[in-house]
């Protein structure tokens, strides 16, 4: 028979304990998901994760702010195409009226429509989001941060959208050339209806260097977010296959230290004559 001392036994009463820990801990891992429940269970991976935990904050807000960005900016680009209709639908206007008779129903119509032209795109310049900010900027563009040190403009400003157009050496605004085009209108004057066709055509122009603008923003704010999206998808494995469980190697290894236990504690009963829980109570 084998000679048990009060060493060996306390040793391998450690032992047995031991593997009752790690089996315990593996069985939290396989049930929660997670292979870390403490720093001490690998100092070096919970910092790892702590990081990674902080970059991936930061990363969700970035991708925040470019969501909203990007909401912003499409709908900057619908009333920026709307603006384009409407200036497109002035210059037919003006067209149609130079062959208009004086007082005629139909240059009062054209009255009519050149007025609701003017008002719905003022409406337009200075319409609000559900958040009650101006789809257009008022005087200064304002940043948004989509990254480390990175910041960008999302929609340009209500006064580069409506104002300082160059109208043959003349600053003007979209309202003032609608202005000037119902005036012509009113009046009859050929010479003053073309001079406001050309002005129409200019702004126009405007509108359309503006649109070209906000295409630019909107490109950027997409590759910024298309950015945001791989960087969470990368951190996210990063942060997986150092805190999640690996299914498969640990219920193996849970399963091949139970054996071992089951083998420890009988063949401990069998030389002891007594049962482990007898030892360690």
């Amino acid at each position: 028979m084998v000679a048990i001392t009060r060493q060996t036994l306390a040793d391998e009463i450690r032992r047995q304990q031991k593997l009752t820990q790690e089996i315990t801990q593996a069985q939290i891992a396989v049930s929660s998901g997670k292979k870390l429940a403490a720093p001490s269970d690998d100092v070096q991976s919970w910092v790892e994760i702590s990081e990674i935990g902080k970059m991936q904050a930061s990363n969700a807000a970035w991708a925040d702010n470019a969501a909203y960005g990007e909401s912003r900016s499409s709908k900057a680009e619908t009333n920026l195409s709307e603006i384009n209709n409407l200036m497109i639908r002035a210059q037919e206007l003006l067209v149609a009226a130079a062959s208009a008779a004086g007082g005629t129903e139909g240059r009062t119509a054209i009255l009519a429509d050149l007025n609701g032209i003017r008002e719905t795109l003022s409406t337009l310049l200075n319409e609000t989001d559900y958040q009650g900010v101006p789809v257009f900027d008022d005087s200064t563009t304002v940043k948004i941060p989509v990254g480390r040190g990175i910041q960008l403009e999302v929609v340009g400003t209500r006064q580069s959208v409506a104002e300082g157009i160059d109208v043959n050496g003349t600053a003007m605004s979209l309202d003032d050339i609608l202005a000037s085009a119902i005036a012509a209108v009113t009046s009859g004057d050929n010479a003053a209806q073309a001079a406001a066709l050309s002005s129409v055509e200019k702004g126009l122009s405007h509108v359309i260097g503006e649109q070209s603008k906000q295409g630019i923003r909107a490109e950027r704010l997409s590759s910024v977010a298309d950015r945001l999206t791989d960087a969470a998808l990368s951190l996210n494995e990063k942060r997986s296959t150092l805190e999640d469980t690996d299914l498969t190697e640990t219920i193996a290894k849970m399963q091949q230290k139970l054996l071992t236990l089951e083998a420890a504690q009988a063949a401990f009963a069998r030389i002891n004559q007594k049962s482990l829980f007898d030892l360690i109570s």
